[in-house]
């Protein structure tokens, strides 16, 4: 790894080509819409200088040209995406090219607004036309630069697009206190205030296109959506290992639901990725670095190494060890039996030692139901026919799922786990690598890493498994003995320690995630199918009376056969 850091120190952020693949067509069509947008903002300042209905008027006549222009730019760039021969660059570039059409033709809505407001303005004299003049240069300023960063390839002309939002905030900001100041004066033109408030916002509107011109820019140029404050956390922290003069090649691996991006670095020495870099809230970014550092601290060898962590503003970033292997869920899906019950040995192995190191003689309450009560109206959401109330079968009255959660919430209330020990916390497929060489488990995604109930972990990786949207008939018989494999694995570390409440704790721990898990599913068929197992666990836990909690049978291969 040592080696890695070293020539991660040389290196330099790879930037992609984007006129590789552009047609000409859409370079011209992009050139006259930058130049049309120009002339509009133009003719606006002129308007502001010297307001005419005949200058309002000519402004207002043009709005087609500009739409006409995008959609030009859309139309050949959709064709050339369809015709299926443009690779991952000239995908990026197109799509890039695409949204800075969008936000420039954007501009001259915007300017369209400014006009309809000025339409209200009894008195112009009392509006500041010379300031929004000054912003609108700006504005020009940053549409002049976009054909050269497109052309050269050039991400700090990018950022200097963008960067002119941040002077747009500022001038906004100085001519919002100075109508407030005017408005608290009490003057009698109030409603030219308003309106010319209005405008300096509308001016201000557009610097957030320039942004958005300036992220896509950027995003082409990298590789994958990169939004300016990713970008400088990026650059951050790889300048603080360059030593030697090698690209740096990044690609996307995955987006969280929580908006963190996630993406490998790789050299161009090199084929794999050397570190992995996670940008997000600054919250979000925090406890996954103190998760880390704490396995670190309590069992090391299973994290990865924190290479470098940078906070700017509401953000924060990681540069993470890439760590070798093959995540569980690949293993599962795609290689061999063999391979799959190594893998799953080895992780038995590496649970039994994880818990009896860090085991503590605390009781702890894992929460299951509260965990399930707080997820249900989002469940509901995406599957409202789920919310059922009190019905009848045949005779029989059914209790509605949410009385069935309180009575569980009330039984569980009275069956803690009699330990507990150090867990991952989001214990799904994809967030376990095993290293088939060095024959060794390794956990990522370590945000939510606490002491709590082992069945925590436990549930929530069988159920990831089973909501694997796999309809090979092969599979799903695999992943079938894989719970069953896992469920026996970890039962006997249960009966070891004289957990008498495993099972029953288990079925609430299964109901939880089998319920919670549908959110993310809009496969009605696998959703529905999930929901009744929730169900079925929960009627049988709220049918056995207290003191047979400890005489409670999983019924696992029901639960988990299809």
């Amino acid at each position: 790894m040592t080696e890695q850091i070293e020539r991660c120190n040389r290196m330099q952020i790879r930037e992609i080509d984007m006129t590789i693949g552009l047609p000409k067509g859409i370079k011209d069509n992009l050139r006259f819409l930058s130049v049309e947008v120009d002339s509009q903002v133009a003719d606006l300042q002129n308007f502001f200088s010297i307001p005419t209905t005949a200058m309002a008027r000519r402004i207002l006549d043009r709005s087609g040209y500009a739409y006409n222009l995008k959609t030009r730019i859309h139309t050949s760039c959709v064709n050339r995406l369809a015709t299926g021969k443009t690779d991952n660059t000239q995908k990026l570039t197109l799509r890039g090219v695409e949204m800075v059409a969008t936000d420039l033709e954007r501009v001259t809505g915007l300017i369209r607004d400014c006009l309809r407001e000025m339409e209200y303005v009894d008195e112009v004299q009392h509006v500041l036309a010379n300031q929004y003049i000054a912003m609108l240069e700006k504005v020009r300023s940053g549409i002049g630069l976009v054909g050269p960063a497109l052309e050269a390839n050039d991400a700090s002309l990018a950022l200097s697009i963008g960067e002119l939002e941040t002077q747009l905030e500022r001038a906004y900001k100085r001519v919002f206190k100075n109508y407030v100041g005017q408005l608290g004066k009490g003057k009698q033109n109030t409603k030219d205030l308003v309106r010319g408030l209005f405008v300096a916002h509308t001016i201000r509107q557009m610097g957030e296109a320039l942004l958005q011109i300036s992220e896509a820019i950027i995003s082409a140029n990298i590789g994958q959506p990169m939004n300016r404050e990713r970008y400088h956390s990026l650059q951050s922290l790889v300048s603080e290992l360059e030593t030697e003069n090698e690209a740096i090649q990044v690609a996307p691996i995955a987006e969280t639901r929580s908006g963190s991006a996630i993406s490998g670095l790789s050299s161009s020495a090199g084929d794999s990725y050397f570190a992995i870099f996670k940008e997000g809230l600054k919250r979000k970014v925090k406890e996954e670095r103190e998760g880390v550092q704490s396995w670190h601290e309590i069992y090391p060898g299973l994290a990865p190494k924190i290479l470098s962590y940078k906070k700017r503003g509401q953000s924060a970033a990681l540069l993470i060890e890439h760590l070798p292997g093959f995540t569980f869920e690949r293993i599962l899906l795609n290689e061999s039996e063999p391979l799959l019950d190594e893998t799953l040995q080895q992780l038995g192995r590496t649970l039994r030692s994880v818990w009896q190191e860090t085991h503590t003689e605390k009781p702890v309450q894992a929460g299951f139901m509260g965990q399930l009560d707080k997820r249900i109206t989002d469940v509901y959401k995406i599957h409202p026919e789920f919310e059922s109330s009190k019905s009848s079968l045949c005779g029989v009255k059914l209790i509605s799922y949410n009385d069935l959660v309180h009575r569980a919430a009330r039984m569980e209330a009275r069956l803690p786990a009699p330990f507990s020990v150090y867990i991952h916390g989001d214990f799904n497929v994809d967030n376990i690598i095993y290293d088939p060489l060095e024959r060794r488990i390794h956990f990522i995604d370590l945000h939510r890493s606490c002491y709590m109930d082992y069945v925590q972990d436990v549930s929530v990786f069988m159920v990831s498994n089973y909501r694997l949207q796999i309809l090979d008939a092969p599979l799903r018989k695999r992943i079938l003995k894989l719970a069953l494999d896992f469920y026996q694995l970890v039962r006997r570390f249960a009966r070891k320690m004289g957990d008498d409440t495993f099972e029953i704790r288990l079925a609430l721990g299964l109901a939880r995630s089998f319920a919670t898990s549908t959110r993310f599913i809009l496969d009605k068929s696998l959703a529905r199918s999930m929901y009744l197992r929730s169900r079925y666990l929960l009627e049988k836990v709220v049918a056995t009376e207290l003191e047979n909690a400890g005489r409670f049978k999983l019924p696992i291969k029901e639960i988990f056969n299809d």
